[in-house]
């Protein structure tokens, strides 16, 4: 992840980050995205009222005029603006401008509500047409099997024991790559996992995992590793902690293997797979999902009991109206 290049944003917006990272202790993530989304708004909004170029923008002008007066004249008109420009100019979806209006509500409560630097806040009535969830995109049983099978190459070892953790523990992405050798307690059977928000989590291993970390053990590399990455758990070709890029190109490579390429698979539909099987199979709780997912809601777990279910089906199937019309169905008596 690239560093925030901070002197390219207002002063405000710095006290904002720091405020994030301090006090609400959220992820280096959600701050970077954070950042990125407050120096657009602010060169949109410099560009549309003429007080920067395009050129400007482009050469990374500092945003030092962004003071408390300037910040007092935006208005909510000011961001519905933008999020238009962000629909129709860069092609951002819903889902997006959605992330960018919880960056800039954040932003303005905080200058407004919490600091008193401005009277009013722009974004209190701010409104979003609604994300229609959808279902989550998840490999069946039988696609897993054979993403797991298709492992090979001199690094089988270690990509079947990351595949493994992601379809059998529903690890996001950043969690898994930040895992350490401290994480594991394999005579525990359980794994430290360091979640959004830095919020820890204990897992369960499972016999499959146990024995996929026990064989990654046995080859993982130690003798050229240094600083930080001596502890963590999965090591890139260049004996340094595994990126998120390299995790996404490995698990990419698999899907290709076994056929799933160009069908909107990724890495995060592993952690979908995993909450799906285990609702569907083993016949787990919600609730048990979502602290296994690591939610901090339960409205964003309860999404899994929507997917194709069986014994769902089998009920409607049994619906006394499901019958030709000169039918009676039988009735318990």
């Amino acid at each position: 992840m690239a560093p925030i290049e901070r002197d390219l944003l207002p002063r405000r917006a710095n006290e904002f980050l720091d405020y994030l990272y301090n006090v609400k202790n959220s992820a280096p993530l959600t701050i970077a995205e954070y950042a990125r989304d407050l120096r657009l708004f602010f060169s949109f909004y410099a560009v549309s009222k003429k007080l920067l170029t395009p050129d400007d923008v482009e050469n990374k002008a500092p945003m030092d005029f962004v003071d408390d007066a300037l910040l007092s004249g935006i208005r909510v008109g000011d961001i519905y603006d933008f999020m238009t420009y962000c629909g129709s100019e860069r092609g951002n979806s819903i889902t997006t401008r959605r992330r960018k209006s919880s960056a800039l509500r954040g932003f303005f409560k905080y200058i407004s509500d919490n600091m008193g630097y401005i009277d009013n806040n722009p974004t209190s009535n701010l409104q979003l047409g609604s994300d229609r969830k959808k279902l989550p995109k998840y490999l069946t049983l039988e696609q897993s099997q054979a993403l797991l099978q298709a492992v090979t190459g001199e690094n089988a070892v270690r990509d079947r024991c990351i595949l493994t953790l992601f379809l059998n523990c529903g690890l996001r992405l950043a969690e898994l790559c930040a895992l350490n050798l401290s994480s594991i307690d394999l005579d525990r059977r359980t794994m430290l996992v360091l979640g959004k928000g830095s919020k820890e989590r204990m897992l369960y291993l499972n016999d499959a995992c146990v024995s996929a970390l026990t064989a990654y053990l046995k080859v993982r590399p130690v003798d050229a590793l240094r600083g930080s990455d001596r502890n963590a758990l999965f090591i890139s070709r260049l004996n340094k902690r595994i990126g998120r890029q390299a995790v996404q190109l490995m698990v990419y490579h698999y899907l290709n293997v076994i056929g799933l390429q160009g069908q909107n698979y990724s890495v995060h539909k592993l952690r979908h797979t995993a909450a799906t099987l285990l609702y569907q199979y083993a016949d787990v709780d919600v609730l048990l999902l979502k602290d296994m997912l690591g939610h901090e809601n339960l409205s964003t777990t309860q999404i899994y009991t929507h997917v194709d279910n069986e014994q769902l089906r089998q009920a409607i199937d049994k619906n006394p109206l499901n019958t030709d019309a000169a039918e009676t169905p039988p009735k318990k008596t």
